[in-house]
């Protein structure tokens, strides 16, 4: 394939415009089927149609999962139901699934009709009524399964018939009589044991295995922990559902990524930058206009402090050390819960501990900056002890406030089966601003009144 650049998108869309189908043909087949993907991000839906008709179906399946959700969406909405079913054979049921589930009802159904399969038909049917978010929506029925009692030539017969149908082949699992999953027979016993009478004796017992119910997250901290590229599925008694691939796994958590992102900043729905300027507004606006509110509540709070800001002007001057001291400290211990909470290495359970942990890192943090805070206004303003006073107190209580908040918040959060990315963002940030002036208000009225400024 030719370097991707500006002249090479330009000479694609030549080739599409001149119909020239047996060229198009030529460069489609010296191109990897992401890359293809790659290059319909960059035409239109017109002449991305016009070359994915050029494709054969296994290719133009291939294609179709490497495209991400927008733009597939776009092309199976142009495409006859038949044609994607045909499409649809060639994928594993994971990935045929992933596709389905974008569609509408009716159009499933119309689908499924069409696939000359029956039985992958089956298992696709069966796989879309796991919620999409668990192990039981995540994974394939694509795999290699023997019985126990086989013996080795039994065995090897078993896994080259089942070998035909699949493209690739991580693990053979071993099942008993009423289908219980009890272990994987590795490939190198072949060769070591060419005569044992039963697979069960050279098997590997009890692999680490994952209920369909299971949510990702936690299927994906077993397959880091594990360092496994494929995980059995099975039911609530035992029985081997199906399989999930590490790459099914790399996608999810790289979409959870984004999504955590995408919340921590203030963008309430996942949208891509291809998006439309709806779309993108639409995601953007509930925080903005929520930060608006937060602001005029602001300006009420510093409004009912007017007349000690006109009698101590430098008061004032420490308004923004306060509320951006505070967003600091609480955005910072809402993303280690949150990154804890995620990597597994926070228990939800452990809720008492992470807090009183909390309230130790808080009060160094707070003693370390009220400290600073003090020795610069003694040396800067050293005949106002009143504001010394009442922003290195506020400091010190907003600093604290901040960090249990920014604890607590995604903590329970999490309880609620809230995504706690929530709290790593502008939630954290316009909380700390209203309290910390609420906070610096309350403490310089007492000061003021006690030194009779």
């Amino acid at each position: 394939m030719k370097e991707y650049t500006t002249d090479y998108l330009e000479e694609i869309r030549g080739i599409i415009h001149a119909d020239d189908s047996e060229r198009a043909r030529a460069e489609l087949a010296r191109m990897h089927p992401a890359d293809i993907a790659r290059l319909y991000q960059d035409l239109d839906l017109h002449e991305a149609e016009y070359l994915y008709s050029l494709l054969d179906e296994e290719t133009a399946a291939d294609v179709l999962m490497e495209l991400d959700e927008d733009d597939r969406l776009k092309l199976l909405e142009g495409m006859p139901t038949e044609e994607i079913a045909k499409q649809i054979e060639h994928l594993d049921t994971d990935d045929a699934v992933d596709v389905i589930q974008q569609l509408d009802a009716e159009d499933r159904e119309e689908i499924l009709s069409h696939i000359d399969d029956v039985e992958q038909a089956g298992d696709i049917i069966d796989l879309l009524k796991y919620d999409e978010d668990t192990a039981g929506g995540l994974m394939g029925t694509e795999m290699i399964v023997v019985n126990e009692n086989m013996s080795m030539p039994e065995c090897i017969k078993e896994m080259r018939a089942q070998a035909e149908e699949m493209d690739e082949i991580y693990y053979v699992y071993v099942v008993d009589n009423d289908y219980k999953l009890r272990g994987t027979f590795p490939l190198k016993k072949m060769i070591t044991h060419p005569s044992v009478s039963k697979i069960k004796h050279v098997m590997e017992q009890d692999p680490v295995s994952v209920k369909a119910d299971t949510p990702i997250d936690e299927v994906a901290l077993d397959f880091e922990k594990y360092d496994l590229v494929a995980m059995p599925v099975v039911d609530s008694i035992g029985r081997l559902l199906g399989r999930i691939t590490v790459d099914d796994v790399m996608d999810q958590v790289r979409e959870a990524s984004e999504r955590d992102y995408q919340l921590a900043s203030g963008i309430s729905s996942d949208v891509d930058a291809d998006d439309s300027i709806f779309a993108q507004t639409k995601a953007r606006i509930p925080w903005l206009l929520i930060g608006i509110a937060s602001g005029i509540l602001a300006s009420g709070i510093l409004g009912s402090f007017e007349s000690q800001l006109h009698a101590v002007t430098a008061l004032a001057l420490f308004i923004p050390l306060i509320g951006g001291t505070g967003g600091n400290v609480g955005v910072q211990a809402s993303a280690i819960v949150v990154q804890g909470l995620a990597n597994g290495s926070l228990d939800i359970r452990k809720f008492a501990s992470q807090l009183g942990k909390e309230i130790l890192i808080g009060l160094l943090n707070a003693s370390v900056l009220t400290a600073v805070v003090f020795i610069y206004n003694i040396l800067v303003l050293p005949s106002q002890m009143a504001v010394t006073l009442s922003v290195a107190v506020s400091v010190f209580a907003v600093v604290m406030f901040a960090s249990l908040l920014g604890t607590v918040v995604p903590l329970t959060l999490e309880k609620l089966h809230i995504n706690p990315a929530l709290a790593t963002g502008p939630f954290i940030q316009i909380s700390n601003d209203i309290v910390g002036l609420i906070i610096y208000v309350s403490i310089s009225g007492c000061f003021l009144n006690l030194f009779g400024s």
